[in-house]
């Protein structure tokens, strides 16, 4: 028996993903009756919190494949997406709506009003428009397959749509994802990705707020990265950092985020000539402090807490400094090691690897193999991508595939 159907399409989870996906649906056929169910009492939350405030909504890295390089995992998936939908795309798209944007130097993409709002009320102004309904704080319990459609159990209600899309974002763990065990999907454990590493207790920290260029390495992998890394009140963060979090998200959690760091603060020296320079500083500054800064490259308070570290006081001479302390200060700013013991989600941004693994779904499309009218869009894919905008553009593009896809197949007759 053929149930009647409430909705043309139901979205689970009212962020990036699901909010454009919605708009994209809505825009392409407006006789579709679309709900958006969210389990906060917000919308888009993400995006309020995204780039401090700013919302780093996308990148200008070129070409596409270089773009589609920057995920960990779903690079081949992202390509397919973004010849579909890119960041000029986006860029445009925004713009078309009323939103100023920019590209800043590092290829960032904010809006021009440096708002996260301008975003934001962009998107709920699209929904108003198209007439599209929204339920907050509406957690959905389970969903179930029906021979046409899917049945949508909520905190207080029960739903039958015709389509569903499911982009409700990454999760803790498997137990997170139970409601769609009856959709029989293969899940990828999820495991954090985009996090610091914490360095307990370690006098480091007394850094806080300072930056600087390196190049980090994670001892026994094959974990490398070279950019500004940020000393924070807990250990390490910045671009470097997070760019290594997200390459090495499944080592970095066997490990259970135990391991060690080795940072070299001079990137572009190599030790010798490193020590070359500190042995001419030793012949030309005899009566210099070695506390005063010799590399313009580092900040003053770096450069005296590297001269700690290889073990020399503040009221060091040029002239009076040993050879085996100045082998000492080569080795720490070329080869400086700390044990990292436990992360930190990086300002609320949490990210995951893992989730519906990409064989289950038809990335043309972004519907499910197993069953017509079932889409998924956003995190919830095992998908993931480098700091810088990549993760909200890859929800942009599969929320107007899965959103396009959704309007132009085969309505369903119930």
């Amino acid at each position: 028996m053929n149930l009647k159907a409430d909705y043309d399409l139901v979205v689970i989870g009212g962020g990036a993903a699901g909010t454009f996906a919605a708009i994209q649906a809505a825009s392409a056929n407006p006789a579709l009756r679309i709900l958006i169910l969210e389990k906060s009492n917000q919308l888009l939350a993400k995006v309020r919190i995204s780039g401090g405030g700013r919302c780093n909504l996308s990148n200008g890295t070129e070409p596409l494949s270089t773009f589609s390089a920057q995920y960990p995992r779903g690079a081949r998936h992202v390509l397919q997406l973004l010849h579909r939908f890119s960041p000029v795309d986006t860029y445009q798209w925004f713009e078309n709506h009323g939103v100023a944007l920019k590209t800043e130097h590092d290829l960032r993409i904010f809006p021009q009003s440096d708002r996260s709002e301008s975003v934001v009320n962009c998107l709920v102004n699209e929904l108003m428009r198209l007439k599209i309904t929204v339920r907050m704080k509406s957690a959905v319990q389970l969903v179930n397959p029906l021979p046409t459609g899917f049945q949508i159990q909520t905190d207080n209600d029960t739903l039958i749509s015709k389509n569903l899309l499911i982009a409700c974002g990454g999760a803790p763990g498997l137990a997170s994802w139970q409601w769609i065990k009856p959709l029989d999907l293969e899940i990828v454990p999820p495991v954090p990705s985009l996090f610091t590493f914490n360095i307990p207790n370690h006098p480091a920290k007394h850094l806080m707020g300072l930056s600087a260029l390196c190049r980090i390495r994670v001892e026994g992998s094959k974990l490398e990265e070279t950019g500004n890394l940020l000393i924070t009140h807990w250990g390490f963060s910045g671009p470097a950092v997070l760019r290594c979090s997200a390459w090495g998200a499944r080592w970095l959690a066997e490990k259970q985020y135990q391991f060690a760091l080795r940072i070299h603060w001079l990137p572009e020296k190599q030790q010798d000539e490193i020590r070359t320079f500190l042995e001419h500083c030793k012949v030309v500054a005899t009566k210099k402090n070695v506390h005063t800064k010799v590399f313009t490259e580092l900040p003053q308070r770096l450069w005296a807490y590297l001269c700690e570290r290889a073990g020399i006081g503040v009221a060091c001479l040029w002239g009076d400094i040993s050879k085996k302390q100045l082998n000492k200060l080569a080795e720490v700013i070329s080869a400086d090691e700390y044990k990292v013991s436990g992360k930190t989600t990086f300002k609320e941004e949490f990210v995951t690897c893992g989730g519906i693994a990409l064989s289950e779904i038809n990335s043309q499309t972004c519907m499910a193999k197993k069953h017509q009218g079932l889409f998924f869009a956003g995190e919830i894919l095992d998908v993931d991508g480098i700091t810088g905008g990549f993760n909200f553009q890859h929800a942009w593009s599969s929320g107007f595939v899965a959103g396009q896809s959704i309007a132009t197949q085969r309505a369903n007759h119930f």
